[in-house]
């Protein structure tokens, strides 16, 4: 049994898309052509989408942010993720979904890492989002705040 999050990605071109938006992956196996897994520390944090269609059009949207579990600690299932991981976010809908994609986008455009966020942030936009309303802004101050945290929570 492995101390690693697993994640299996698949890619069949406008039908099924499932990728990790933000993450450190350690560990890459490539299953074939259209399949791989990519795997996690525990503890880190990552975003993974899945959409998929048919021939009438988009049948999900969903986003999942997600930080890996070590061995012998509680964790929710996730699809396609083994064996699952604290959630820190869960959207469906695609306007939910780009609505995120947008504040990654933001958090990158201040040249912070979206795996490095605080986790309770990601939390936050999950409750904002789920009430439809706006999401305050990640800022400079709020990561150091939590850098600062993490280094003496250790």
């Amino acid at each position: 049994m492995s101390d690693l999050t697993q994640v299996e990605l698949l890619w069949l071109e406008k039908r099924i898309e499932n990728w990790i938006r933000f993450g450190h992956a350690v560990e890459e196996t490539i299953i074939d052509k259209r399949r791989r897994i990519l795997s996690f520390t525990p503890g880190s944090i990552f975003a993974f989408v899945r959409w998929a269609a048919s021939d009438f059009g988009t049948v999900v949207s969903r986003m999942d942010i997600v930080r890996a579990v070590a061995p012998g600690q509680g964790y929710t299932t996730v699809p396609f993720v083994r064996p699952g991981g604290e959630v820190l976010l869960r959207l469906a809908g695609w306007p939910r979904v780009e609505a995120v994609l947008q504040r990654i986008d933001r958090i990158e455009a201040l040249g912070i890492d979206p795996a490095e966020a605080a986790p309770d942030y990601w939390q936050h936009v999950h409750n904002r989002l789920s009430a439809h309303d706006v999401p305050r802004d990640y800022t400079r101050g709020r990561h150091q705040a939590w850098l600062h945290r993490r280094r003496f929570a250790r």
